[in-house]
């Protein structure tokens, strides 16, 4: 006769879900030590939850837990149309293609607990259920460990043996007691291209700076600090380069979900346009992307980066128009492209600066100016 968990997996499988596991829903103990010492040496990117026991212990989050079911959704990395070589571009990270993986991931487990409900009526049974994405208290990537969907590598994201690390991951809490599968092994081995690779030096052996990861920085909406500008290069949101380097990442790419599928113009966007784009132009060209929470002004703010890293001289009087913006972020950050694009009519666009540099009232957006202004003054 059928288990309960294996009708689970077959109806995974029927709504699309591309891995699925269970685990018990014991406390996660072996987080406790990292999750403290990230937060006591300044690690921690702001975004996660504050109390560190609600990530350990599951039963905060469900009094009543016995299981947890974790789930995995394969995404692509190639965008299947042609990119036109039209004006200067710039790229989200494949985490933020297609639909907004959030809304993906709560539908896939909604199906998934309605039928699970469906056959708790079936046998008289009081069964609770309770979703989540990463927005919650769960740490994602430790759970599907533990549920056997793959291990935590040394990027700190999990790696499956079928889709590399391009999954997107969420789990369901329950009441319901199941057979546990076996937990993911270590896999990396002496493998350390992704530490090699990561442009900020953020991967540390004893786990991801937050703050130094190329993602946090795109997702900030102060300045970003200068070290970091020239390393996103022309991405505007999130960072791929550890997970493009990894050797279980090689070849990977699936397109298992038409609503994953990225379309240029919105995961490829033109870089000018963003400058001027009004929040009504914004939210119709990105709502439904997962970059979107975080608004405007940073994918405006990466994109003047952007253009001065991509050397786009054609983008100055884009950018000296910026200068007149109501936001010192967008100002400041446009007088540094300035400078790093101006040299060949430093004379206009060192006259520009001062003029500007001399009513600047924000403190960090008049220091933006002043070091433009050095800058040029050494290339003139």
């Amino acid at each position: 006769m059928e288990t309960l968990k294996e009708k689970i997996i077959a109806k995974s499988r029927e709504l699309g879900i591309d891995k699925i596991g269970f685990t018990s829903g014991d406390p996660f103990l072996e987080l406790a030590e990292p999750l403290q010492r990230q937060r006591d040496e300044g690690r921690n990117s702001g975004f996660e939850p504050k109390d560190i026991l609600s990530r350990v212990y599951v039963e905060k989050l469900f009094p009543e837990v016995k299981s947890i079911i974790a789930i995995a959704l394969a995404y692509p990395t190639k965008i299947l149309a042609e990119i036109p070589k039209d004006e200067k571009r710039g790229m989200l990270a494949r985490a933020s293609w297609g639909v907004d993986y959030h809304f993906i991931l709560q539908e896939k487990m909604a199906q998934l607990i309605a039928f699970i409900e469906e056959e708790g009526k079936k046998c008289g049974e009081n069964w609770h259920l309770k979703p989540q994405v990463d927005t919650g208290n769960l740490v994602d990537v430790a759970v599907a460990q533990r549920a056997g969907l793959g291990f935590v590598g040394r990027n700190g994201l999990l790696i499956t043996e079928e889709f590399g690390s391009f999954v997107y991951l969420g789990e369901i809490v329950t009441n319901i007691s199941f057979e546990e599968d076996e937990p993911g092994e270590f896999g990396c081995g002496t493998c350390e291209r992704c530490v090699t690779a990561c442009p900020t030096k953020a991967i540390l052996p004893v786990g991801l700076d937050a703050k130094k990861c190329l993602s946090y920085q795109t997702q900030t909406k102060g300045f970003m600090p200068v070290e970091y500008r020239k390393k996103i290069r022309n991405v505007i949101y999130g960072c791929d380069i550890c997970q493009l380097v990894c050797p279980y990442n090689q070849g990977k790419d699936f397109h298992f979900h038409p609503e994953m599928e990225p379309k240029v113009e919105e995961v490829a966007p033109k870089l000018k346009p963003l400058l001027t784009m009004s929040n009504k132009e914004f939210k119709a060209q990105f709502s439904h992307l997962a970059g979107f929470w975080r608004g405007k002004k940073p994918w405006q703010r990466n994109a003047i980066i952007a253009l001065a890293n991509l050397n786009d001289r054609t983008s100055l009087p884009d950018l000296y128009a910026q200068l007149d913006d109501q936001r010192p972020v967008i100002r400041g950050t446009a007088a540094w492209a300035i400078g790093q694009l101006g040299r060949k009519e430093a004379e206009k666009a060192l006259e520009i600066l001062t003029n500007y540099s001399e009513k600047e009232t924000d403190e960090e957006a008049k220091k933006e100016f002043l070091a433009a202004i050095e800058k040029l003054s050494k290339k003139s």
